[in-house]
């Protein structure tokens, strides 16, 4: 099963893994930098996805991760992993 990422309001951190839903949830309104870096390095730190530089964000299986509508728009022109 692929990670899901879900964007909620009012989270401690900018993202937070949530192993019991299979996803991550990110905080509305984080800045488009912040959250690709949080998104990285709980996806290579935590959960031991390889990292390819300009690979973008790939869930463990190697599917890559879709980000929803709500943080597409935000995200366009955000620097490549």
């Amino acid at each position: 099963m692929c990670i899901r990422i879900t964007v909620v309001d009012d989270l401690p951190k900018i993202a937070i893994w949530d192993p019991d839903e299979v996803e991550i949830l990110v905080d509305r309104g984080t800045h488009p930098h912040n959250l690709i870096r949080e998104l990285h390095a709980i996806l290579a730190l935590d959960l031991g996805v390889p990292d390819q530089a300009g690979a973008g964000l790939r869930c463990f299986c190697g599917e890559p991760i879709e980000l929803p509508f709500a943080l597409t728009a935000a995200t366009v022109g955000a620097h490549p992993l």
